[in-house]
């Protein structure tokens, strides 16, 4: 087979090289979006071989504290700004050990294993705190088909809902 020429980009520098001299260029006070940023790097550098990968220098760069992000636009960090912090309370400072101090290491996590040499312990039941009763549903009690008991005991109401009251009629004499 013949051999063909690969369409190499000319020599890019460095995305995060790139990205700050778009924000220099562009200069806006509200900071560059991405679009803008990416925009201008293609106007001066020409086509990017992978549009992601501007995406993801812009982030490195911003957890590594270069860029600021505010309101979906990057900015140069300004170093006077205090770091910033991250979420939740901030630990507390350690005190330092006196000197001669041994530390010992950390516990390991987890559960300790059981000691083979240890006595077995006695199978005593638990006992149940409060009340004299088992834990859990009762168990069901099946009754005898001889033994029934009266279904209703009369207190003197009906079972159910009252029936509604009808209002009486009335007849009513038209002469004509």
């Amino acid at each position: 087979m013949a051999t063909e020429e690969v369409n190499n980009p000319l020599s890019l520098p460095p995305y995060p090289e790139m990205i700050l001299k778009a924000l220099e260029a562009l200069n806006e006070p509200s900071g560059s979006s991405k679009s803008a940023i990416s925009k201008y790097i293609e106007s001066t550098y020409g086509e990017l071989p992978d549009s992601t990968v501007l995406g993801n220098q812009l982030n490195k760069m911003k957890e590594s504290g270069e860029l600021v992000f505010n309101k979906n636009n990057y900015m140069k960090a300004d170093p006077s700004a205090p770091p910033k912090r991250g979420r939740g309370r901030p630990p507390k400072p350690k005190t330092p050990l006196p000197p001669g101090t041994v530390v010992s290491p950390p516990r390991p996590r987890g559960r300790p294993p059981k000691d083979p040499n240890a006595p077995p312990k006695s199978p005593n039941p638990k006992a149940t705190p409060g009340s004299g009763r088992p834990r859990g549903r009762p168990k069901k009690i099946h009754r005898s088909t001889a033994t029934v008991t009266p279904a209703a005991v009369s207190s003197g109401r009906p079972r159910g809902r009252p029936p509604k009251v009808k209002p009486q009629l009335t007849e009513v004499s038209v002469e004509i």
